[in-house]
């Protein structure tokens, strides 16, 4: 019996809308989380307001007059599953026989370097402040700085386990150093820390800075992975004020363009209350331009906002047959020219095409260390 339950696996999601509870609900609780201090408060989604006042849910095609956009952009199912994944606490994650070392906290509590540059937290922390080419062209400092419980291009960094998050979020010394890490790293980006809170605002540098945010794509994967670790390690309150701002740069202030896609593929699934998503996304539905393309609305026809601007209809089709999703994995290379896909999206795909042959998963484990090690996380 211990055997069978050991061996147990929790059933994936084969699809976005599966991945996605965001205007629904599943295990991930609707109710405040504790450490949900951003000050966003909660709204009521669709399905909710249907329940309170008795209505049923009309799942009939809505006739829309406006034109489908070109070319045609779709969510990506790998992000939507790998966030899924991350806010449900790795369902499948398997406990590593190895000894806890802790290696993460002892980091954080200067007791030891990250490798392989052999640099302490410390020294990071009081002399890499500023320097921008550092922070840009060092690729090993990342996966130290924001460990996760998944593994990195740096072999070398350690994935973090439940029992060093507990341990790491009792030690005040670590959660202060990562503070100022977090901290370091707005300001390479042009943004300040204002409090204790999470809240943020444009720092005096702003400006260059997000000219350079703006073409430089790889960072986008350093904040999806800044994030995740901030849900992690006790700051799951952080998430939401520092989404909020990418949003409004992007859509509102037209500073980071090139990052719309990525804060609304990526960055606002990061959170984990649906409550907070919600909110994000329609403030960002309201901003989004053209109001049709918007991908990452409730599945059925909503107004949004109080400007009245449409989601997109969302109405899904019934979940592909295993065949049928062999058919479009083999005719993939033929329409994938047809798709836009976002920056986030074509940095991981240059990554693996670099490597090796293109679209191959394992080609990251066949790798050697010192390659990987590398590369960005």
């Amino acid at each position: 019996m211990g055997n069978l339950v050991g061996s147990w696996r929790s059933r994936e999601p084969s699809t976005v809308e599966e991945c996605d509870s965001t205007w629904g609900s599943d295990s991930e609780s609707d109710g405040p989380a504790a450490e949900d201090d951003s000050g966003i408060s909660e709204s009521i989604s669709p399905v909710e307001s249907e329940r309170a006042t008795g209505q049923s849910r009309d799942t009939s095609p809505q006739p829309t007059d406006s034109p489908e956009p070109t070319p045609k952009m779709k969510r990506s199912f790998y992000a939507a599953r790998d966030l899924y994944k991350y806010r449900h606490s790795y369902p499948n994650y398997r406990k590593s026989r190895q000894p806890n070392e802790y290696r993460n906290l002892r980091f954080y509590m200067n007791k030891i370097p990250l490798v392989p540059d052999g640099i302490y937290i410390e020294e990071i922390l009081t002399k890499w402040k500023g320097d921008y080419d550092k922070l840009e062209h060092n690729h090993t400092y990342i996966q130290w700085l924001f460990p996760l419980r998944e593994q990195g291009l740096n072999f070398y960094a350690h994935e973090l386990t439940q029992d060093e998050i507990k341990e790491f979020q009792s030690t005040r010394e670590a959660k202060r150093r990562f503070v100022a890490a977090y901290s370091l790293m707005l300001d390479f980006y042009g943004i300040k820390l204002l409090d204790k809170s999470g809240k943020v605002s444009r720092a005096s540098n702003w400006q260059g800075r997000f000219q350079h945010l703006n073409e430089s794509h790889h960072n986008y994967l350093r904040i999806t992975r800044i994030l995740k670790s901030l849900g992690e390690l006790g700051f799951e309150a952080f998430k939401a004020p520092l989404v909020q701002l990418f949003l409004e740069e992007s859509l509102c202030n037209s500073t980071l363009p090139n990052m719309q896609h990525s804060v609304l593929e990526y960055f606002v699934y990061t959170i984990r209350l649906p409550a907070t998503r919600r909110r994000l996304l329609r403030f960002a539905c309201q901003h989004y331009k053209p109001p049709h393309a918007f991908l990452w609305g409730p599945p059925s026809k909503k107004p949004c906002g109080s400007s009245g601007v449409g989601l997109s209809s969302g109405i899904r089709a019934p979940a592909p047959t295993p065949e049928q999703r062999r058919r479009e994995e083999e005719s993939s290379t033929s329409v994938c020219s047809r798709i836009k896909v976002s920056s986030h999206d074509t940095i991981m795909c240059q990554d693996l095409a670099e490597a090796g042959p293109q679209g191959c998963p394992e080609l990251q484990s066949n790798m050697s260390r010192q390659e990987w090690g590398k590369r960005e996380g």
